[in-house]
């Protein structure tokens, strides 16, 4: 008796339910069975709600495998992220979600921990499923990845970032201009002795151009300051890091009366280690921080930043991937959607009197 029941459960665990079963449960054909999950509206409602209850019953999964190979399509999006942690890319990715769902597609998540080599070993593997589209966070890639991206044969959609030259489409923002906005916020609320700090060492080359524009902006609106910026280097982007630079800015650069993290991570941090060392903010160092995080604006007192819409970002790289899957070629010219910034003026900062 023992036997035969552990026989049973050896056959219930590596054999699948069939489409004939669920016919059978159904009292339909299979045939019928195939169409009411492949089109579900050239059946009738009765016969669609028989062949869901008995595909419930019966615990039937459909062979994507199979149908994937007859259709040419896997119904699949690869997506490569920086980091699930943070906020702002979780929201790209529920709004990937909320715009592919409903059209049959799935998201492949890798994360690249911000290195160029990192992506490109991802999307290797990636593409070795044969994804419909591609979603990447940048739009800096290593030379092997652009050789990966343009030899893919399926849409791709750049993130995060703008460009006038994408491997085929891009929905971003510039973070050059959103900076340099927010550096002329600072200036003109009368800071005079501003800081940036962040990580610029590693692969994040939208944090690169983020330092681009604050040094610009520094020589542009405070010609007589020295530029002064403060990376986390190894310890990578962190609220712990953000504590780190904090407290190495006010060490080390004392006459510091504003510090601007690349990062609103950073930023978070560096509000919290000011509460535990009894630092006021503004009233002894403004902070500000970048990307317009949720957290930021759930502390005491609230973050001065810059608002990206993470979660459009999302809905429109979907929008764009559906329309040039349904079209199955290469638009005559590139796809350019620009989300735009906002500047959010939290309490972490005040105006300066002259």
């Amino acid at each position: 008796m023992h036997g035969e029941s552990e026989k049973r459960a050896s056959r219930r665990s590596t054999r699948s339910v069939t489409l004939s079963e669920v016919a059978a449960h159904a009292g339909v054909s299979p045939q019928t069975v195939s169409r009411a999950i492949r089109q579900p509206d050239v059946v009738s409602e009765d016969t669609l709600e028989r062949v869901q209850e008995s595909i419930r019953a019966t615990g039937y999964v459909p062979n994507l495998a199979a149908s994937n190979l007859a259709s040419n399509r896997s119904r699949t999006i690869a997506v490569l992220i920086p980091a699930v942690s943070a906020s702002v890319f979780a929201e790209t990715v529920q709004g990937l979600e909320t715009v592919l769902a409903p059209h049959g597609y799935h998201l492949f998540i890798g994360t690249t921990e911000y290195s160029l080599q990192q992506e490109e070993d991802m999307l290797r593997a990636f593409l070795g499923r044969r994804p419909d589209g591609i979603v990447l966070v940048g739009t800096e890639h290593s030379p092997g990845a652009q050789t990966l991206l343009n030899a893919a044969q399926v849409p791709v959609v750049e993130s995060w970032e703008l460009t006038q030259h994408p491997v085929d489409s891009v929905v971003g923002f510039s973070n050059y201009a959103a900076m340099s906005g927010l550096i002329e916020h600072i200036h003109a609320l009368g800071y005079r002795f501003p800081v940036l700090a962040g990580q610029f060492a590693g692969g994040d080359v939208r944090a690169l151009r983020r330092r681009a524009a604050f040094e610009d902006g520094m020589r542009r609106l405070f010609p007589q300051v020295p530029v002064r910026i403060l990376d986390s280097g190894a310890a990578g982007v962190s609220m712990e890091a953000g504590r780190d630079l904090f407290r190495q800015a006010r060490e080390q650069l004392p006459q510091a009366d504003v510090i601007m993290f690349a990062s609103d991570v950073f930023a978070s941090g560096a509000v919290l280690e000011a509460v535990r060392s009894g630092v006021a903010i503004p009233g002894d160092v403004g902070v500000t921080g970048f990307g317009g995080f949720e957290l930021g604006q759930h502390l005491t007192p609230s973050l001065t930043t810059v608002l990206v819409p993470s979660r459009r970002i999302g809905e429109e790289a979907g929008r764009v991937l559906l329309e040039r899957i349904e079209a199955n070629r290469a638009p005559a010219t590139p796809t350019i959607v620009d989300v735009g910034h906002t500047l959010v003026t939290g309490e972490s900062t005040a105006p300066q009197h002259a």
